[in-house]
């Protein structure tokens, strides 16, 4: 079977979707965070976790044989947005 550029296109729409569900689950989950968090006056960014989720981001893409570096990219940026919205969670439940 040839493969073209259509089909590897098809491919990446089809896993985007998921990611994208589990990325709305992620924030879903991160709005219940955000409601302790101001409940006990947590800060929302704490380094040590974000470094904890980093670190464990990296190490499962070595397992799952992809680039620790790219993937500890994608989730700099997934933190940086999660921490964004948990901010904007807190500030409009004050």
């Amino acid at each position: 079977m040839t493969v073209t550029l259509d089909g590897l296109r098809t491919e990446i729409d089809a896993l985007d979707e998921k990611i994208i569900a589990l990325l709305a689950q992620r924030l879903a989950v991160a709005s219940r965070v955000a409601e302790i968090k101001r409940k006990h006056g947590i800060a929302v960014r704490l380094q040590d976790r974000i470094a904890q989720v980093l670190n464990r981001a990296a190490g499962l893409a070595k397992e799952n044989d992809a680039e620790p570096e790219a993937i500890r990219a994608i989730y700099e940026a997934v933190i940086e947005t999660t921490c964004r919205f948990e901010e904007a969670k807190i500030r409009s439940e004050v």
